[in-house]
Order: C-alpha cells, then sequence, then structure tokens
C-alpha cells in the first residue's frame, strides 16, 4: 500500500511540474534564436507555468506579457510562422509537454500601432487557426505537438494588412478540467512582428483578451477521460482569406525593433544586442573599451530571459580578450574587430523588404557601443558559429 500511495503522490508531482512555454519563433522555417521578438516570463521560476485565472491580463501575452521586447522580427506576405514550445525555457532537457496535457490549440493575431509599446490586452484580437481533437488519429492537438518535438505552424492569411502585430499561439492543457474545482491550464505567448504586405483586409470582428473564454465555457470544462464528442468551439470564428473585413491603408515601412544595421550588430541574445566597439591604438583607449565592453556584459546578463545567455558568455569571451591585449601592452584593437559572434546559429534573419529602415537607436543596448556606417558589402563580417 505504501508503495502504491507513493506512486501515486510521484505521479501527482510529476504533473503538477511537467508544464511547456513558447519559446522561439520560425519565420518560413528560419530560426529567430530564443526568445527573439517573444515576450515571455523574465523569470525562470514561472516561465513554464501556466495561466488559471481566465480574467487576468496574463491570458494575452502570458506573465509579465504586458510589456514589450525591444525586437520586431519582420515576415513577407502570407509567411509560414512556426512556435516552439519546450518544458524547459533553457532547453537544458527535451520535450515540448507532458503527455498528459491534453487538450486544443489555436494561435490568435492583433493588429497594433506600435508592437513593442502596446499592451497587448483588451479587443483588437482574432483567430487564424486552431486544432483540437481529430477523431481520424485519435490525438489532440498538443499530442501532434509532442510529436512534432515541440512546433506549432501557421500560415498568415495572404490578405491580411501590413504592420505591426501581436501573434499569440495558445494551448489548452484539459488534464484537470474534470476537477473540483476545475483547473483549465492555458500556455501561450506572443510573439511581435511587422507584416511586409500591400494588403488591406482587416476583420471586422474581434474579441477581447481577456474575455473570449470564460472559466463555466463547456470548452475549457471537457472531460478528456469521459469525453461527450464534439469538443465544444473555444472562443471566435476562424478568420480565413475573405472573410468579412474592413479595408485598412497598410503600413509601408517598418522603423521599429530592428537591428541597428546588420553588419554592425557583432552579437545578440534574445532582444539585447552589441555593436563592435570603437577601434582604439592607446593605452587609455584599450582600457576604456574593456570596461565599456564589461558594462555590456552585466546589460546583458541582466536581460537575459530564462531561456538563456549564450550570446552574453560570447561577449564576455570578447571582453576578456580586449582586457588581455591591453594587460600584454597590445593597445591596437578590439581583437577580431567586426566578426560577428552567434551562439550556434546566424544573427536572427530580417525578413524585411528593402523598406524596412534600419534602427539608429540604442533601444535595448548601451549607447557606449560604437556606431558606424553602413558597411559595403566588401566589409562584411565573417561568422563565428560556436
Amino acid at each position: 500500500m505504501r508503495i502504491l500511495t507513493f506512486s501515486y503522490v510521484l505521479a501527482a508531482l510529476q504533473m503538477g511540474t511537467a508544464h511547456t512555454v513558447f519559446t522561439t519563433l520560425f519565420i518560413n522555417d528560419v530560426n529567430q534564436s530564443p526568445a527573439t521578438c517573444v515576450r515571455m516570463p523574465t523569470t525562470s521560476n514561472n516561465a513554464t507555468f501556466p495561466i488559471n485565472d481566465l480574467k487576468s491580463d496574463d491570458m494575452a501575452c502570458g506573465y509579465g506579457g504586458t510589456a514589450g521586447v525591444g525586437r520586431v522580427c519582420s515576415i513577407p506576405q502570407a509567411a509560414k510562422l512556426d512556435f516552439l514550445f519546450v518544458e524547459y525555457a533553457d532547453n537544458s532537457q527535451p520535450g515540448a509537454i507532458d503527455i498528459s496535457h491534453k487538450g486544443p490549440c489555436a494561435v490568435y493575431i492583433k493588429r497594433v500601432e506600435s508592437v513593442i509599446q502596446d499592451k497587448a490586452i483588451g479587443d483588437g484580437w482574432f483567430k487564424i487557426w486552431e486544432d483540437t481533437y481529430d477523431a481520424g488519429t485519435s490525438q489532440w492537438c498538443t499530442e501532434k505537438l509532442m510529436k512534432n518535438d515541440g512546433m506549432l505552424s501557421v500560415k498568415v492569411p495572404e490578405d491580411l494588412a501590413g504592420g505591426y502585430y501581436l501573434v499569440r499561439p495558445e494551448l489548452l492543457a484539459l488534464h484537470q478540467a474534470d476537477k473540483n474545482p476545475p483547473n483549465p491550464q492555458f500556455y501561450l505567448g506572443c510573439a511581435q512582428i511587422f507584416l511586409n504586405s500591400t494588403a488591406t483586409s482587416l476583420l471586422k470582428d474581434t474579441v477581447k483578451i481577456p474575455g473570449y473564454v470564460e472559466s463555466t465555457d463547456p470548452a475549457v470544462l471537457f472531460n478528456i477521460y469521459i469525453p461527450k464528442w464534439p469538443h465544444p468551439a473555444l472562443g471566435p470564428a476562424l478568420y480565413k482569406d475573405g472573410s468579412s473585413s474592413v479595408e485598412v491603408k497598410p503600413v509601408d515601412r517598418q522603423n521599429e525593433g530592428l537591428l541597428p544595421y546588420k553588419f554592425n550588430v557583432v552579437v545578440t541574445n534574445a532582444n539585447w544586442w552589441a555593436l563592435e566597439l570603437e577601434s582604439y591604438s592607446t593605452s587609455d583607449g584599450c582600457k576604456n573599451a574593456s570596461k565599456v565592453c564589461f558594462d555590456l556584459t552585466s546589460e546583458c546578463y541582466n536581460s537575459a530571459p530564462p531561456t538563456g545567455s549564450k550570446g552574453c558568455r560570447l561577449w564576455e569571451a570578447k571582453c576578456n580578450g580586449v582586457r588581455d591585449a591591453c594587460n600584454a601592452g597590445n593597445f591596437n584593437g578590439p581583437p577580431q574587430k567586426n566578426k560577428v559572434l552567434m551562439p550556434g546559429i546566424p544573427s536572427p534573419v530580417e525578413a524585411a523588404s528593402s523598406s524596412a529602415e534600419p534602427n539608429t537607436s540604442s533601444t535595448t543596448t548601451s549607447t557606449k557601443t560604437a556606431p558606424t556606417p553602413e558597411p559595403s558589402a566588401s566589409t562584411s563580417p565573417e561568422f563565428i558559429y560556436e
């Protein structure tokens, strides 16, 4: 009896701790790197926790999701977007979501004036994709997600007007919906994007988040152990090309959330970046560059989300090289000037058309970095993949 009791306790603990979080956006199969352009929890202790309060502002973009991040990823018209969900935010262990967490998925989108400043809550949301229970394969959407290594894929409607959007992938786990009190669990986050499109359509009828779903709705109280099919509809009707819409003026140029210049940035970590250090040729210049470099290292680590700090470690190694060169009396630098350091993948792809303007502000990095003229192709830096 003791062994049986312990087994049940262990199973309950595992069920309680096996959660998930949206960490990474892919645009037309190109990885934008962990947490880049993504609103997600900023602390590891709740990064993978579900949203249980359906009236909370957290229902919009997750814990801390009312605050924007400094990067905005550009996408072309009718792009394919993939959202990666993982059980561990830093991907230190494999897994997308526990097998017990069964339920439907959806993707919502909201057009905004400023995707960095908008708080996400309120009206304007509409659904562009959903998947519930597949009777043909006897699988919930979350089960398909697990088999697809945590990837949820959607095609952006072709007639959607160009501009800034929040894109919100959503999972609903129903494994505790039959409990008293019921405990439906939402897992969600938001990607910040700029849609490059000359299309002009926007759905006329939108919903509020929070508010589009109530704790008494049959869809969130569905008993997956004694199911009564079909699963009730969750949220609004699905937007499709040609849906009832209004005509709006597309935004033709992205002017927020871009890297300063893609060849000036030598390292990124999530939504933080650093430009190359200023050149120097004196002892004082070398020491100043070392100080600037380590100040930016602290800034990077302090801004690192639960997905990790690989980019910070690469930048710190660069700073160590500057300091060591100074101590050795080599005052010409910085070492490896204009070489781009990336944690295993190329710098995040800017899928924008030529209409996008480079950002020359210092939104998420220190003004101590050295802005330089946009380089020509002949001065393109090398990439270091580690």
